[in-house]
């Protein structure tokens, strides 16, 4: 089957499996199907960072509670494992070895694996993140719009995110990393080498729950967020225990409304492939998938 769209998947906060996204991409490859669409020409990858910390992260509530009877033991793990991977994250700084492109380096290897399933050509890329997730892929896009570091991640189109036609964070923690700065500057969006039919159809999707502590609107962190962000969805998820308070945060991958609008952007995006690959950007930009 000629896979025409990718789709990369980067989870976020919280103790996950490997197949964190298996209920969603079942869900959106079925309402695909459902909108007459070939569900086939679509190729999926999941981006599992998790394993780079769990260990330690383990063995540091085993050292803290072992002793002593600590209460809200599953709020604990979920906020040792956040903020223990944002403050390695962010302390980590750039040395090849760190944290920072030891995470980098597994979304590298996500897109490597994406593109040879798309048959090692730059087709349109379709991210979803959810959580720290989605300040992972805000650095990662950034770091490659930026021409950083090519020869270690990449100097295809489709490396260097110039295809990036669909983004989808879910529960986005970007603002709780962005209070020490002002005029705060925002990835590009849509990429200016798009085929115009890919143009048109590129969204920005900022879904987030106001139940959800963790998950916030973006468009009013900056004119350059404002501008770029296509919309931010004011969505609940999760089920009658966790609706209401912030447990939800984990709820978002398999939740009624994040697929609806989920299904409307990759049916778009895919469709627009079967347009004429006509370019009206001035940049020299060559038809993605040629």
């Amino acid at each position: 089957m000629n896979k025409k769209v990718g789709v990369l998947l980067v989870h976020g906060m919280g103790t996950l499996a490997d197949d964190f996204a298996h209920d969603m991409v079942y869900e959106l490859r079925e309402r695909i199907s459902g909108r007459g669409l070939n569900r086939d020409e679509i190729a999926w990858q999941g981006v599992y960072w998790a394993p780079l910390l769990s260990a330690r992260e383990h063995q540091i509530w085993v050292d803290l509670a072992a002793n002593n009877d600590l209460n809200w033991a599953k709020l604990r793990k979920f906020f040792l494992n956040a903020f223990g991977t944002m403050s390695s994250y962010h302390a980590s700084g750039n040395r090849p070895d760190s944290l920072y492109h030891r995470i980098h380096g597994v979304v590298h290897q996500g897109l490597q694996q994406l593109r040879a399933k798309l048959g090692d050509q730059d087709k349109p890329l379709i991210v979803v993140a959810h959580s720290v997730g989605s300040v992972f892929m805000s650095n990662y896009i950034w770091d490659r719009q930026k021409g950083y570091e090519q020869e270690r991640y990449g100097s295809t189109p489709f490396e260097r995110m110039e295809t990036l036609t669909g983004l989808v964070t879910l529960g986005s923690n970007i603002p709780l990393f962005c209070v020490d700065k002002e005029n705060l500057a925002c990835i590009e969006f849509p990429p200016p080498s798009l085929t115009e039919p890919l143009r048109k159809k590129a969204k920005w999707l900022n879904l987030y729950d106001s139940d959800d502590v963790l998950g916030w609107p973006l468009k009013p962190l900056s004119t350059s967020y404002s501008a770029t962000v296509s919309e931010d969805i004011e969505v609940s998820v999760g089920n009658i225990l966790t609706s209401w308070n912030p447990a939800n945060h984990s709820a978002y991958w398999s939740d009624e409304n994040v697929i609806k609008p989920m299904v409307y952007l990759l049916s778009t995006i895919l469709e627009a492939t079967h347009a004429p690959p006509t370019v009206t950007s001035e940049a020299q930009a060559v038809p993605i998938g040629q």
